[in-house]
C-alpha cells in the first residue's frame, strides 16, 4: 500500500513537471506568433501633412458658435486626438462611441471634425451624446490635414506636431495610432515594412 503511495506521489510529480515544461513552451509560442503577426493599424494616406509636421493653428468654433483652437499649442493637454467624421458615413457612426471611450481610457482630448449639412450633423451630435465634446463644422480643418475619406484620425502633441494620423474604422485602429507614436515610428505599416525587412 505504501509503496503504491509512493509510486503514484512520484507519477504526479513528473506529471507536473511535464505541464510546467509545456506550459513554458506555449508561452513561448505564443511570443513567436505576437512578433511575426503584425498589429492591424490605422492605414496611413498619402495626401496632406507628414507625421511630424505642424500645422499652423486653426481658429474654429464649434457647431454651438463656441471658439476652439485647432494644432498649435495647447496648454496643459500631452494629446489631442481630432476625429473627422460625418453624419452621411455610417462607418463614421460606428466608430464615435469607440473614440469616446479610447479619448477616456487613454486621456486624450477629443474634438470632431466635420463638414456637412449643419442640422444632419446636429442629429448625430444628439443622437450619440457628443454634447460634451467639441464639434467643429467646416472645411479649413480637413483641408488643412488633406483628409480625403473618413473616417480619418489625426494625433497631435501638446504643440500642434502630428504624431500619427490615418483612416480608422476601429478600436485597434485608434489604439494603433498611440501605439505608433509611442514607437518613434510614424505608421504601423512602416513597422511592418520594417520587420518584413528584418525577415529578407
Amino acid at each position: 500500500m505504501l509503496t503504491s503511495l509512493i509510486i503514484a506521489q512520484i507519477l504526479s510529480w513528473v506529471a507536473i513537471f511535464a505541464l510546467g515544461i509545456a506550459l513554458l513552451a506555449v508561452a513561448r509560442q505564443v511570443g513567436v506568433l505576437h512578433i511575426r503577426v503584425a498589429p492591424a493599424g490605422a492605414l496611413a494616406t498619402s495626401g496632406g501633412p507628414a507625421v511630424g509636421d505642424a500645422i499652423v493653428k486653426i481658429d474654429a468654433r464649434t457647431i454651438d458658435g463656441a471658439p476652439v483652437m485647432i494644432g498649435g499649442h495647447a496648454h496643459g493637454t500631452a494629446l489631442r486626438l481630432l476625429m473627422f467624421v460625418s453624419a452621411q458615413c455610417p462607418l463614421c457612426k460606428n466608430i464615435i462611441p469607440m473614440a469616446k471611450s479610447f479619448a477616456r481610457d487613454e486621456r486624450v482630448a477629443l474634438t470632431f471634425v466635420g463638414d456637412d449639412d449643419i442640422s444632419a450633423q446636429r442629429a448625430m451630435i444628439a443622437q450619440h451624446g457628443l454634447e460634451g465634446h467639441a464639434f467643429v463644422n467646416g472645411p479649413e480643418a480637413g483641408q488643412a490635414y488633406g483628409v480625403a475619406k473618413l473616417p480619418f484620425a489625426v494625433l497631435l502633441d501638446a504643440e500642434g506636431t502630428i504624431l500619427s494620423k490615418g483612416l480608422v474604422n476601429s478600436r485597434e485602429h485608434l489604439e494603433s495610432l498611440v501605439v505608433a507614436h509611442e514607437m518613434g515610428i510614424a505608421t504601423v505599416q512602416d513597422y511592418i515594412g520594417s520587420l518584413k525587412a528584418q525577415a529578407a
